[in-house]
């Protein structure tokens, strides 16, 4: 299997990041793909994927919810390191109007900055959106044609905004959410081909039942795939060999 997002870089895998490794491992988790947030926590991300080279893979980017009075500086920083290293992804990025609007306009400033750094390296791009699914996808549709491709992390949207995101050309990342009663995506999943989907985490965050309300981590990512296999009614086997083969053709630039 292969964690398409998760941010174990960050203080709550402190302490114990060689035990998380070792467990997701041994659930049959082989690589993990570290989204950025922005410029606070890059070198430990970038730590991280040294530790761990060949298991870890950082993205570069910055989180809406980061984009503030400094938007440019951060911008600025992102392009530094895309001259000096490869990455596997420019991400996470996109918008979220859920906490904060008053950076609305940057938000769209910064997510078109970085669809543009996305096509110029040939990298996928990682989607957060949150309260602001819609106005993502009417961004991301008017570079279809220029061959921009990615992932909608953490999907949680309805059918139509599933087609309209796999019309272009990205795919839906499902995690911990899928299992939560209420998510909506069992009316959803039936009606997507697996070739569509990626499996993710977004550890600490958004942990799966039976573990919601406690730290997420990358072993947990077994519950999704067992939730995505009774939801379509396919075996687990071909969840894992699905999603794990859509995200080596996503990020197969630098494997």
């Amino acid at each position: 299997m292969t964690d398409t997002h998760c941010h174990l870089y960050v203080k709550e895998f402190e302490h114990d990041i060689q035990l998380v490794i070792e467990r997701a491992g041994a659930a049959g988790v082989s690589k993990f793909y570290l989204p950025a947030i922005d410029s606070s926590t890059h070198s430990d991300m970038i730590a991280l994927e040294e530790k761990f080279k060949g298991v870890c893979f950082s993205m570069i980017g910055l989180h809406p919810c980061s984009v503030k009075e400094d938007y440019e500086k951060e911008l600025t920083i992102i392009e530094e390191y895309l001259k000096q290293r490869k990455f596997s992804a420019i991400g996470e990025t996109g918008l979220d109007f859920y906490w904060d609007t008053n950076f609305k306009k940057e938000q769209y400033i910064a997510l078109e900055r970085q669809i543009l750094l996305a096509l110029q390296y040939q990298l996928p791009l990682v989607l957060h959106t949150r309260s602001a699914m819609q106005e993502t996808i009417d961004v991301i549709k008017k570079y279809a044609s220029a061959g921009l491709k990615g992932v909608f992390h953490c999907f949680g949207g309805n059918l139509d905004e599933a087609k309209q995101i796999i019309e272009s050309n990205f795919l839906l990342g499902i995690g911990g959410v899928v299992t939560y009663k209420n998510s909506g995506l069992a009316d959803v999943l039936p009606d997507i081909s697996m070739e569509h989907i990626v499996l993710e985490t977004d550890a600490p965050y958004l942990s799966p039942v039976p573990y919601r309300g406690k730290r997420n981590e990358s072993s947990y990512l077994t519950e999704v795939v067992k939730k995505i296999a009774a939801i379509k009614n396919i075996e687990v086997d071909e969840v894992i060999s699905a999603t794990t083969l859509n995200a080596d053709k996503l990020f197969g630039n630098i494997q």
